[in-house]
This record gives structure tokens, C-alpha cells and sequence, in this order.
């Protein structure tokens, strides 16, 4: 995966965009539902196109 236009956002820029406290987004991501996070030394950030995607098919679950 080679994409220079690739955005990561941090936890408080997730949290703005995912009503779900820490412990809920690393519980999601352990069982896989939720996408990982990408370790950057210290600190980790999300690929925000995945973020966005994994939003969108929860608003297309809800009709389902």
C-alpha cells in the first residue's frame, strides 16, 4: 500500500468522530471491528480513510 495522500489522525481527533471512550475502541480493535491503530514511537494515530469507512458501513448497517 503506497499512498502519499494517506492522512493519520490522533486519539483526540478519533474521539471527535467516534463517541466511544479508549477502552471501547481498543476492546473493538482487539476483536477485530474496529481498525488498528498504526504505532508512531510513543504515541499511535489511525489511517483516517479507514476510520471513515468503518463509519460508513455502520450507517449502512443500520437499514439492514
Amino acid at each position: 500500500m503506497k499512498n502519499v495522500n494517506t492522512r493519520l489522525m490522533g486519539f483526540k481527533e478519533l474521539l471527535e468522530r467516534v463517541p466511544y471512550t479508549r477502552a471501547s475502541i481498543y476492546r473493538l480493535m482487539g476483536e477485530g471491528k474496529f481498525p488498528k491503530s498504526v504505532k508512531l514511537g510513543r504515541s499511535v494515530a489511525w489511517v483516517e480513510s479507514e476510520v471513515s469507512d468503518w463509519i460508513e458501513e455502520k450507517i449502512l448497517s443500520r437499514s439492514t
